[in-house]
């Protein structure tokens, strides 16, 4: 359909959306990490099933079996370069079942945290977005549904990309809201409308999410921000977890409850999204067929506008102003260490794991042995593998009140979402902490709750950005947050990793988001930091290198074998092995890590020794004599 066939469509009648096709597929025992999309291919009649369940139960769009088909999302099953055949595959499937149906593309989120459509990746983003929609569109779907965006920024990108590959094919956007009627960036319903409406969708709306009363309130509020048609697809409520599955509260009366309200407020398409299955949609076309008979006709949508021409309602709300940065803060006034890095002063910092329990005075009086060893910053480590210890947060303010040294708080994305990044952070800046290192963080596997729940809304390279933003007196959302945070940014690097290449252009991500120095995983070979200093060259910031004391051959192979990201090469741990006790094997240990102390103050900007089992004593031995002024 083009545009105007598409707008004839959506206002000649109410219709009956699909339901979820991941919740279908995973009851039929497809294992969650499979690649859904790729069942196109591989199981197509599996998916053909789901469709046609759909269809019986009185389904008259069928949505492709694409959601995730973007070259972001395959690349997690190894099948980037596969997006084109998966999605032609998942129309000729849709086709295949859908008789004289409707058939509407399905392009999903790219995974991708982007904070706004200038962010430095969105010109991939939307490349990756343009290649799914070319791929769709040549496959014959009657019209594109861009669904479950969880910000407007990425779904303008989408959109973007559907208007330069396929300018005249119908296309509807349906964004993903809270309870609190906001998307993940803070984003009001009838924003979104506004905008998505000027940036030329052709019909907008609201799916996933909480549930169908969820999704009302927010289509509610987006019609204040647009005359658009509207589609409501939400979740069968919030899944409950039982026998080590997922299962959805709303029931297919509940459903059709609100399917009335949505008729009652102007809805074009009613659908559902996770936990919708043909008995909801039975329910859902029921209602759609008794109003059809009450009425005679349904009550017409209003007439399309001409694109470009976007009116708002007058009870509309303006859109906000594009937010505004602030400059921001100098790098040598944020902190000790960033002023020792611009003026060239070799830094050293040696790491400490907050307290398992609630007592850090042990650790506090640690630190001040420390300092008066010539010890200035200590690295404090955010649950190191996996593991529950004192906040990090909490203990480097601790640190910090004592007034001894300065603290290089690592910060990682595996326990909080986006929303508890942010408030962590600005918890943070109130406690005086500067300081940070963005870290992804273990998976909870390697650790001692294996089955707790990560959460990784973002990565390193994304809580890069976020840190940016705070600099710059912005949060995600473009919300002021009242001045220019003085955050100084670090990020990690493994100048050993088996992929050397990936890890180079992992760090060059970083250093675009605005990392501003970098510590590296231990280093025992100078050549290995020389082949990496030499890579960065092009993005090159201050570097401290890290030291790991070893005590034992046992500690050595361990850290080699077990430990991801750890190298310690063949001669070290030969060393170690000739050692004949226990003692001899630790002066082993601190020689090797005094002669990259030493190696490093010739090729770095400082170093940060890593302690092993607590014995900060072998870290103070390993800087003995070497330590600057």
């Amino acid at each position: 359909m083009n545009r105007t066939e598409f707008a004839d469509f959506l206002r000649e009648r109410p219709r009956v959306g699909d339901g979820a096709m991941g919740t279908a597929l995973y009851h039929a025992g497809i294992a969650a990490r499979r690649c859904f999309d790729d069942l196109n291919r591989s199981d197509p009649d599996r998916v053909r099933a789901v469709h046609a369940a759909h269809l019986a139960a009185g389904a008259e769009v069928l949505t492709t079996n694409t959601f995730g088909a973007n070259r972001f999302q395959l690349a997690k099953h190894g099948l980037a370069g596969e997006a084109a055949a998966i999605n032609r595959a998942g129309v000729r499937v849709a086709r295949s079942a859908a008789g004289g149906e409707a058939v509407f593309g399905s392009v999903g989120p790219s995974g991708e945290t982007l904070a706004s459509s200038d962010d430095p990746r969105a010109a991939e983003v939307r490349a990756a977005f343009a290649e799914q929609i070319e791929s769709l569109a040549e496959a014959g779907v009657d019209a594109l549904l861009i669904e479950t965006f969880t910000t407007l920024a990425e779904a303008r990108l989408a959109l973007a990309a559907a208007r330069e590959v396929v300018p005249d094919l119908g296309v509807a956007v349906l964004t993903t809201f809270s309870e609190q009627l906001e998307t993940a960036l803070g984003t009001a319903p009838d924003r979104v409308g506004a905008e998505l409406d000027r940036a030329g969708a052709d019909a907008v709306g609201a799916n996933c999410g909480v549930g169908p009363e969820s999704a009302f309130a927010a289509l509610e509020r987006m019609r204040r921000g647009t005359d658009l048609p509207l589609i409501a697809q939400p979740n069968a409520g919030i899944p409950a977890r039982k026998d080590g599955r997922f299962f959805y509260p709303s029931s297919p009366d509940y459903s059709g409850h609100y399917a009335k309200r949505y008729l009652r407020l102007g809805v074009r398409v009613i659908g559902g999204c996770c936990g919708t299955g043909p008995a909801h949609l039975a329910a859902i076309a029921g209602v759609i067929r008794a109003e059809a008979a009450r009425t005679g006709e349904t009550r017409p949508s209003p007439a399309p506008r001409a694109p470009g021409k976007t009116p708002i309602p007058g009870e509309a709300k303006p859109p906000r102003p594009a937010p505004e940065e602030l400059p921001p803060t100098p790098l040598p006034e944020r902190s000790a260490l960033a002023r020792a890095l611009v003026e060239g002063r070799f830094a050293v910092s040696v790491e400490m794991d907050p307290p398992r329990g609630a007592d850090a005075g042990k650790l506090l009086g640690t630190a001040g042995e420390l300092a008066a060893a010539g010890v200035r910053f200590v690295n404090v480590a955010d649950g190191p593998r996996a593991t529950a210890r004192m906040s990090a947060i909490a203990f480097a303010a601790l640190l910090e009140r004592e007034g001894q040294v300065e603290t290089i708080l690592h910060y990682q994305c595996r326990d909080r979402n986006l929303i508890g990044i942010q408030a962590d952070l600005l918890g943070a800046h109130a406690l005086g902490l500067r300081n940070l290192l963005a870290v992804t963080g273990d998976p909870p596997k390697l650790g001692d709750y294996p089955h707790a729940t990560p959460v990784f809304d973002t990565d390193s390279v994304g809580l890069v950005r976020i840190l940016q933003g705070l600099n710059r007196g912005l949060d995600l959302a473009g919300n002021p947050v009242g001045a220019a945070l003085p955050f100084h940014i670090g990020v990690g690097a493994n100048p050993a990793a088996a992929d050397f290449e990936g890890e180079i252009a992992k760090f060059e991500k970083k250093c675009e988001a605005g990392a501003e120095y970098c510590l590296t995983q231990p280093v025992y070979e100078p050549e290995l930091l020389e082949r990496f200093l030499e890579a960065i060259s092009p993005r090159r910031i201050p570097v401290l290198v890290g030291v790991l004391p070893l005590v034992s051959s046992r500690n050595a192979e361990f850290l080699h074998n077990e430990v991801p990201g750890m190298t310690v090469p063949r001669a070290v741990r030969e060393r170690l092995a000739a050692a004949s006790g226990r003692a001899e094997a630790r002066s082993v240990g601190v020689s090797v890590a005094r002669e990259m102390v030493e190696a490093a103050q010739g090729l770095a900007e400082g170093v940060y020794l890593m302690p092993p089992f607590h014995r900060f004593d072998l870290a103070v031995r390993s800087l003995e004599g070497l330590l600057p002024d």
